[in-house]
């Protein structure tokens, strides 16, 4: 863990940016309920819309970003000298002797890319290092968060924008069931490895972070 920071000192252009970035896909997903919902549709049913919608927007806009930072963005160790644990071109979020794509070379993440997407995921790894980098586990999971649950909240999305006012739908109800139990279920595996060995990785320093 690292030394306590005042939470102001911490706020820079990219913290800004990317509560920006969140706060658009929720006037996103809002925007797209006034055009797919009937204007009659109930609080509740519009609220659940959102929330999918805002859902699938994340999945796919910043996660999906964040997976294309780490198959897409690295450096060549060969080249830069220096980089990864205690600078010896090795990721600290691999085992010894094991290389992401096999690529020994290579380091890979969101720390060694230079695009927009890659500010906002070197911003969240302040608090969570591994963001920055490619954790086998992270990187498995959100593959099933953007190529699974992202298009099953999309899925509700539609169901729910087909419901006739007044009516008890269908299969969406199941699908929100699973969508769920997956976000607990991929949040208990994401967070639970640190967990059980004294929070490496995070920075439980500042309520900012944690």
């Amino acid at each position: 863990m690292s030394a306590k920071q005042d939470p102001l000192s911490m706020v820079d252009t990219s913290t800004v940016l990317s509560l920006l970035s969140t706060i658009v896909i929720l006037v996103s997903a809002f925007v797209t309920s006034l055009v797919a919902l009937e204007p009659t549709t109930s609080d509740k049913i519009r609220f659940l819309f959102v929330w999918h919608a805002f859902d699938a927007l994340i999945h796919f806009c910043l996660e999906g970003s964040y997976l294309l930072n780490c198959f897409f963005a690295y450096v060549d160790t060969s080249v830069i000298k220096g980089l990864g644990y205690n600078g010896t071109g090795v990721s600290e979020f691999l085992a010894p002797g094991v290389h992401f794509l096999n690529k020994p070379n290579r380091l890979y993440g969101a720390f060694y890319g230079n695009t927009p997407f890659a500010a906002l995921w070197q911003e969240y790894a302040k608090a969570d290092k591994r963001w920055g980098g490619s954790d086998l586990t992270v990187i498995s999971l959100e593959l099933l968060t953007v190529l699974i649950m992202g298009p099953i909240a999309v899925w509700v999305c539609v169901c729910l924008s087909r419901r006739k006012p007044g009516t008890k739908g269908g299969s969406e109800w199941f699908w929100m069931i699973v969508l769920a139990t997956s976000e607990l279920y991929g949040g208990f595996m994401t967070f639970a490895p640190e967990w059980l060995s004294g929070s490496p990785n995070l920075d439980t320093s500042n309520f900012l972070y944690t």
